[in-house]
């Protein structure tokens, strides 16, 4: 009988091994923040916004606050958040916000169920002099807006003479990415926007800049040292800017490759009211060749930035940037920050609120509520 007990207990074991090999590895963060982004695409166009909970237009740092919400009631679906300055260790990012209160904020809005997604506009390494703060400074020496070096990717990269300093930067940024857990300690998932807008030149790492070959390897210097420090909660978005007569192999000129890219966005303004329609002819050939090109490359498309700077038409949601997205099936559009002097977001305080309104009560735009 013990015999009989010992087998039925070695072949249980047995075959509850098999199960345990045999069994699908568990989803990483990255895996289904993805998985959830294709599904509420067939829902409708998220809308997001740029630092929404930090400050508005007449207000600054209060607790549940966003002039979005202010405005319709309801939070964004997608936030998005800076870190420039994390690699130097500065307290604040380049728009002024406590690194602290960026932690926090970002794990509230995963807590209410939001998507969020960060980018990272580092100085220039080779102009930025150690522990100089640049923090809420506008002017672009030292920035990543100065390209008086013709040669800073090319610099960082191994073997260049900047690159040990570039990968302290590296580390400085992981070790903030590291505390973004909820209370349980769990990866909290977010989409990553590095090195974006490179179809231009306005950044240290612009198309004049480097060659295709070092923005690539720009690329995977950061993603390889990202996914090597364990963060497989990490969307990877490609985001070129918007072009007249965009072409596809255009948009994939600098594509690091299907292996390295999860999302692909690209950036589009609206300055003034007379670039009306020349804002939504551009919008609409360059989304049907970014949904198109991620179709077939198995990507979810997104306009990553877009906004008219201070709605100085206030009927644009609605008039303008709805009718021009709204046929394609792109993962969400976000909106630049609300900042006093320059704004992109609603406002109470504005008279593109109604409109604002309109185009949120729209069953194709999702917002917090939609998507939890």
């Amino acid at each position: 009988m013990k015999k009989l007990f010992v087998l039925t207990v070695g072949a249980m074991m047995i075959a509850s091994c098999a199960g345990i090999k045999n069994a699908e590895p568990e989803k990483t963060g990255a895996q289904l923040l993805k998985e959830r982004l294709d599904t509420l695409r067939e829902k409708g166009i998220m809308y997001g916004h740029q630092d929404d909970p930090f400050y508005g237009l007449t207000w600054a740092y209060q607790n549940d606050s966003s002039d979005v919400k202010n405005v319709c009631g309801d939070y964004p679906a997608v936030m998005g958040f800076e870190l420039g300055g994390i690699e130097m260790g500065d307290e604040k990012s380049l728009d002024s916000v406590p690194f602290t209160r960026i932690t926090q904020e970002i794990i509230n809005h995963y807590n209410r169920g939001g998507i969020i997604t960060i980018s990272w506009h580092p100085r220039n390494p080779v102009t930025t002099i150690d522990g100089g703060g640049l923090a809420g400074q506008k002017f672009p020496e030292g920035t990543a807006w100065d390209v008086t070096d013709s040669a800073v990717v090319k610099k960082v990269l191994d073997g260049g003479e900047y690159h040990d300093k570039f990968e302290t930067w590296m580390q400085r940024l992981s070790d903030f990415l590291a505390t973004l857990k909820t209370s349980d300690g769990k990866k909290i998932p977010y989409i990553f926007r590095p090195w974006h807008e490179n179809s231009g030149s306005w950044f240290w790492w612009g198309e004049k800049l480097c060659t295709v070959e070092e923005y690539k390897a720009l690329w995977n210097m950061l993603q390889d040292k990202l996914k090597a420090d364990g963060f497989d909660n990490i969307v990877w978005a490609y985001s070129p800017g918007c072009q007249d007569n965009l072409t596809a192999e255009r948009l994939l000129d600098r594509y690091p490759g299907d292996d390295r890219v999860d999302m692909l966005g690209l950036d589009g303004y609206q300055w003034v009211p007379e670039e009306k329609d020349a804002f939504m002819a551009r919008t609409k050939q360059n989304l049907e060749v970014l949904c198109k090109v991620s179709e077939e490359h198995g990507l979810i498309p997104a306009l990553t930035e877009c906004g008219m700077k201070n709605l100085t038409e206030p009927t644009w949601w609605s008039s303008t940037l709805l009718p021009a997205v709204e046929q394609f099936p792109i993962s969400y559009m976000l909106t630049w920050r609300n900042a006093p002097h320059e704004w992109f977001g609603p406002s109470p305080a504005k008279p593109d609120a109604p409109y604002f309104v309109e185009m949120y009560k729209k069953n194709n735009t999702l917002f917090l509520k939609d998507i939890k």
